[in-house]
Parts: structure tokens; C-alpha cells; sequence
């Protein structure tokens, strides 16, 4: 599926193959499986809109530095952040270049425009969100609400904001990646980073051989970040004139990211942690249907045929999770002396947690609404996987006190696979353009 004769990438066809680290799954099955049977419905469930409309804070500060904002956006005149020039003098010296760049300020205006949230909305949905709210209200919740609580908090149609590509890189994206990275990730010394070479490593590093749960964290951190680099590609802004704008694939801008000869061989690890990403939220869909199984679980807009459509187009999507044959076993995460097992999870559990908190410090509001709900979605399916007894155990006709979904993990689980769904099927379009290109 993925070799041919006329392979046009020979670094990438050859070694983006074969079976994947940490499981017994190989990569040509998940691209079948993904781009025949779950890309298409997928597609179709975040559609509904159960599952189009995601509330969101975007205002909560960083709590980590000062905001920058958009100073980091290429081409636009900017001044050094302050608490950057004073503590960073390499990254002061990078924003100076910037700044220097160009002083048209009409890039950075057009950033801010490809960054910013649609956030219009009809008189119909406002009033249907009041009605959701008092039915979300209602049901028992045995977890933190977080963002959904906030007075700050928007719901923002998912459909009018897609993920592409805004303009937002520069220090300001590489100090939020640097962070994950380098602070809050337990990275391998053999990895190259950082992505940004005039700042050095800041963390304390780790040991060359990790245990399980370090490599499966760590890759799920850097799946996530391929997933999120494939879409800006696949959706690059080409051309813009007389008011409209031209996106599509922008070949180039994927092999510099992907190439292993532009990425000091990494490229390919990359895209392998974004399958491995992938199996692992494909587990925790295949674990959680029964707890939409049960009768008394709606998916509720306050339009009954349009929640009895959307529950069952979702329990025919779990069903298709379900059927995949090579699942990554969670059982082996976690399973040694309790003690250290527990301590271990709980450091798991605290790192995710900080890295949740640094999406707060994303300066473009779009890449933030995105980065946010994969996130989310991201803990969601952790939560699933550390919940087996308690799924298990789900009483039939009630909810219950041990595992509780809230209609924001919900939308944000779904979307958040989407996501991934989508990375894999672009690869396959990536691709065949450069087998065009040859």
C-alpha cells in the first residue's frame, strides 16, 4: 500500500512502514483501515451538531509567561517582549531579526485575520445553547468542568473555524513546543530538539531508555504535534486576492517539516508517533462504547430525530473501532509495583495536566481553540483507558459515580480523533503529489 517501484520519497516510503514501536500493529493496516472505514465516518459525525459546537475560554491568561501575542508572526514589525529580551538574550536577538525582516505590517494584520475566530452564530443555536446547558446542568458530574464553567466561555462552531494554517509561527510557537518539550515531556536525549536552534535545551533530560510509560507519553505528545503540523500543510493558505483566498497542499512546507534530510533523520519517527497516537485514542473509543450503549445516554441538542440520528451514526462508528483486530494493550501500561505504578501515573497524569495549561499561552486565537480541544481530547482518552473497572462496572439504567463523561470531553474525544483520522488520510494525498512531482 505504502511501497511501490515509483516511490517518489525513497526515506520516507521505506522506513514509514512495518510494525510500530511499543505494539504489534503495522502501518499499512491502520492506513486501510482509517482511510476505508473510519475517515468516512468520522467525517460524517462532526458533522452533527452534537459535535460542531465546542465551548471553549480563550481568554484564561498564561500562566506561565507574559502574552506576547502575535510579536512572533514572520515579516511583521514587532518589539522584543519584554520578560524575553531581560531573561533570553538569544530569543531577544531572534525577535530583533524578525522585527527587522519587513516592516510591512500588512502581513501580520492578515496573520491576525487567518488567526482569528468566527465566532458568528444564529439566533436558533444561542437559544438552543441555554437549553443544552440547563440539560447538561441536570445530569450528575463527578469530574472537573474546567473551561466549561468559566463565565469566559464561548461555544465556537467548529465548522466556521477549521484547523489550517494562520500565520502563527516565529518565538511565540517555538517557546510554547520548547516548553512541552523540554519542561513538561519525558524526552529521550537521542531526540532532536528543539525545534527552534537558537534555543537551547532548557529541561534536565532524561535517560536514553525509558521506561514504557516515559516513550508512550512522550509519543503521544509528538503524534500530536505531527497531527497538527500535517493539517497546516495540507491546508496552507497559496493565494489570496480579490477577496477570497486559495488553500490547499503545500508540498514543500510538509518535507521540510517530514523530510528525514531536513529533519536530521526525525521526520519519519515523527509521523510513526502519529499512528501511535492514533491507536491509543482508537483504543479508548473501542473501550467507552458501552457506556454509550446504555439506553438512558443521549446526545442532546433538544431536537429528538437529530439526537437519535447522531447516537446511532456514533454506535456505528464505535462498532467499527471495535472490529479493529491489533489494539494497543493498555494492560502493560502501569503494571508493575503498585506503589511506583501509582507514582508513576500520578507524574504521568501532572505532566499532561501542565501541558493542558501551556495551551493557554498559544498567541493566535485559532491555533488555540485547536490546540485546546486536541488536548483535551487527547485526556479524554487516557481518562477511558484508566477507567477499565469503572467502565465495566457502569450501572445499565443510571449513571455513575465512578466514570462520568461531560459533554465537552465527548465533543472534544470525537473531534480530536478526527484530527488524527484526517492527518493519515492527508498523508496518503501527500503522497501521490510527490510521486506527481518526481
Amino acid at each position: 500500500y505504502l511501497i511501490s517501484s515509483s516511490c517518489p520519497w525513497p526515506s520516507i516510503c521505506t522506513k514509514l512502514t512495518g510494525v510500530l514501536d511499543d505494539c504489534f500493529c503495522d502501518i499499512e493496516s491502520i492506513d486501510v483501515f482509517n482511510n476505508f472505514k473510519i475517515y468516512p465516518r468520522i467525517q460524517k459525525l462532526t458533522e452533527r451538531d452534537y459535535f460542531r459546537y465546542y465551548r471553549v475560554n480563550l481568554n484564561r491568561p498564561c500562566p506561565f509567561w507574559a502574552d506576547d501575542s502575535h510579536c512572533s508572526i514572520k515579516d511583521c514589525q514587532v518589539e522584543p517582549c519584554p520578560e524575553v529580551s531581560s531573561t533570553d538574550p538569544q530569543l531577544s536577538t531572534l525577535y530583533s531579526q524578525v522585527a527587522n525582516a519587513n516592516t510591512d505590517i500588512v502581513d501580520c494584520e492578515q496573520a491576525q485575520d487567518l488567526g482569528a475566530i468566527n465566532s458568528t452564530l444564529s439566533n436558533y443555536s444561542k437559544e438552543a445553547f441555554e437549553d443544552w446547558a440547563r440539560h447538561d446542568d441536570a445530569q450528575d458530574h463527578f469530574c472537573e468542568l474546567d473551561d466549561e464553567t468559566s463565565p469566559d466561555a464561548d461555544y465556537v462552531d467548529l465548522l466556521l473555524n477549521p484547523e489550517r494554517y494562520t500565520g502563527y509561527k516565529g518565538p511565540s510557537a517555538w517557546r510554547v513546543w520548547n516548553s512541552i518539550y523540554e519542561e513538561n515531556c519525558f524526552k529521550p536525549r537521542s531526540v532532536y530538539r528543539p525545534l527552534n536552534p537558537l534555543v537551547p535545551p532548557r529541561g534536565k533530560g532524561c535517560s536514553s531508555s525509558l521506561c514504557l510509560e516515559k516513550r508512550v507519553f512522550y509519543r503521544l505528545i509528538s503524534g500530536l504535534h505531527s497531527s497538527i503540523n500535517i493539517h497546516l500543510c495540507a491546508e496552507y493558505l497559496l493565494a489570496e486576492g480579490w477577496g477570497k483566498s486559495l488553500w490547499g497542499p503545500n508540498v514543500q512546507e510538509f518535507r521540510q517539516r517530514f523530510d528525514p534530510a531536513e529533519t536530521k533523520g526525525e521526520g519519519t519517527r515523527r509521523l510513526k508517533n502519529l499512528y501511535f497516537l492514533y491507536l491509543i485514542e482508537l483504543r479508548a473509543l473501542s473501550k467507552v462504547a458501552p457506556y454509550f450503549d446504555r439506553a438512558f445516554v443521549n446526545l442532546y441538542t433538544g431536537d429528538h430525530q437529530e439526537d437519535q440520528a447522531s447516537k446511532e451514526l456514533l454506535l456505528q462508528f464505535f462498532n467499527e473501532t471495535k472490529a479493529f483486530p491489533m489494539h494497543f494493550d493498555e494492560k502493560s501500561m502501569f503494571a508493575g509495583q503498585k506503589i511506583e505504578a501509582k507514582t508513576l501515573k500520578e507524574e504521568f497524569r501532572l505532566h499532561f495536566k501542565n501541558i493542558s495549561r501551556i495551551m493557554d499561552c498559544v498567541g493566535c486565537s485559532k491555533c488555540r481553540l485547536w490546540g485546546k480541544l486536541q488536548t483535551q481530547g487527547l485526556g479524554t482518552a487516557l481518562k477511558i483507558l484508566f477507567s477499565e473497572k469503572e467502565i465495566k462496572n457502569l450501572p445499565e439504567h443510571s449513571p455513575s459515580k465512578g466514570f462520568q463523561l461531560t459533554r465537552q470531553e465527548i465533543v472534544a474525544l470525537l473531534n480530536g480523533f478526527g484530527r488524527l483520522s484526517t492527518s493519515i488520510h492527508q498523508l496518503h494525498s501527500f503522497r501521490a503529489l510527490l510521486k506527481e512531482k518526481r
